[in-house]
Parts: C-alpha cells; sequence; structure tokens
C-alpha cells in the first residue's frame, strides 16, 4: 500500500514522512556570532572562513556573500564586542561614563579572553567600535574635559582595565575569591615581614580583598583626572 503524500513532507526511507527543515537564512551577523562561539572555544587563532562555515553548517564559500574576508570578520568581531560593552547614556556624568565603560569592557574581556588581541587592534575599525569612542569621548568633553586631558584619561582608564585583565588571567587563584584560600597555603619566615603582613590582611578581611582591586582602582584613577580638570 501506497503512503499518501502530504504537503509539506517527504518520506524517510520511504516510509516516515519528516517536515522539510527550513535552513535560517545566512547573515553577517549569525557569522559573527558563530565566529565568537569558535575563538570562545579555541581562542582567536582556531577563527577562520572554514571554521566558521562548520560552525553553522555551511559551505566555506556561502560566507563570502557577507564578508569579503578573514579580516573583514574579525573587524565585524572587534565591532561586536564594542555593541556588548555598550555606550554612556547622552548626558552621563563623566564619572559614570568612564566608570561605567570600563567595568562593561572589564566584563567582556574576562568572559572573551581572546578579546583583548582585538579590540584595539584594528586597522578599519567597524561603525559601533567608532561610536562607542565617541560616545565615551563625548561624555569627558560634555563634563568639563579639555580634549588632551579626555585622551588622556580614556587611554589611561582603557590600559587599567587591560592590564588587569591579563593580570586576572595569570593569577594562580580565582580573583573572584580573593585569593584567600591560596593566601593560607604561604607560610613565610619572619625575614619577609611586609609579604606575611599582606597574608595576614588577606585572611583576616581587614582592609584588603583582591576581588575589589579593580574598583579600588578605577576610583584612584578617576580621584586623579578630577583634580587635573581646569578651574
Amino acid at each position: 500500500m501506497m503512503m499518501a503524500r502530504i504537503p509539506g513532507l517527504l518520506p524517510l526511507s520511504g516510509l516516515t514522512p519528516v517536515r522539510l527543515a527550513r535552513r535560517i537564512p545566512l547573515s553577517l551577523e549569525r557569522i559573527v556570532e558563530a565566529a565568537i562561539a569558535v575563538a570562545d572555544e579555541g581562542g582567536l587563532d582556531a577563527v577562520s572562513m572554514r571554521s566558521v562555515a562548520r560552525r553553522l553548517d555551511v559551505e566555506a564559500m556561502s560566507l563570502y556573500h557577507h564578508v569579503p574576508s578573514k579580516a573583514a570578520l574579525i573587524d565585524a568581531v572587534a565591532d561586536a564586542v564594542y555593541a556588548a560593552i555598550g555606550a554612556p547614556e547622552p548626558g552621563a556624568d563623566w564619572r559614570d561614563a568612564l566608570r561605567g565603560n570600563a567595568r562593561a569592557m572589564l566584563r567582556e574581556l574576562r568572559a572573551h579572553p581572546w578579546a583583548l588581541a582585538v579590540v584595539d587592534s584594528r586597522s578599519t575599525p567597524g561603525p559601533r567600535l567608532l561610536a562607542h569612542h565617541d560616545a565615551v569621548l563625548g561624555a569627558l568633553r560634555a563634563g568639563g574635559l579639555p580634549v588632551g586631558l579626555a585622551m588622556h584619561a580614556y587611554s589611561l582608564v582603557d590600559a587599567f582595565v587591560f592590564g588587569t585583565a591579563i593580570t586576572e588571567r595569570n593569577l594562580p587563584f580565582d580573583p573572584a575569591t580573593g585569593g584567600d584560600e591560596f593566601a593560607a597555603g604561604f607560610e613565610l619566615p619572619d625575614s619577609l615581614p611586609h609579604l606575611r603582613e599582606l597574608v595576614a590582611a588577606l585572611l583576616s578581611g581587614d582592609g584588603f580583598d583582591y576581588s575589589d582591586e579593580f574598583n579600588f582602582g578605577l576610583e584612584l584613577i578617576l580621584d586623579g583626572i578630577a583634580r587635573r580638570l581646569p578651574g
């Protein structure tokens, strides 16, 4: 007995009807998301047109309809990172703008360690990356920082964020825990009094918590910038 044809279905092995799968159309957004997923799993070196195409279950050549080269793809990935960081709201206080930008950038660098090699390395930055920089600089200028001071402030905070991300990646403990368990494993001799004092402070929780070092250092930087404001 022949199986009746049902609209929208095809027979599998001549017996089982299955609905035709509708492939989601490719787009630059989907390609960038796939590239980020590949980088998260294998690092930036793992990203290629072929690896991204495999992730999307398509032929590599189909990607070129949306992005002309791997370099352009990495440009788009950098642009997406800055889109995730977000930009200050119009009218934001300059300190809030720098603080919020720094915290959001560190969040993204923690989530995507490979992004350190991407965010400020592109010779052809994308529109969202440029708009992000313009918005932060705009908040600084609106807050009364001269152009030169705004440039120094933005550059200094970025350097602090990047340095924090690199340091945290290489620490022998999870910075979110404050390093208490790591410090507890040390038995330091009396000939190292300042290190003994530091370990004691870590273990007592009195005045020092590594997990708060980023916020503490950021506020010191913002205070120093504020002292440079004219008038």
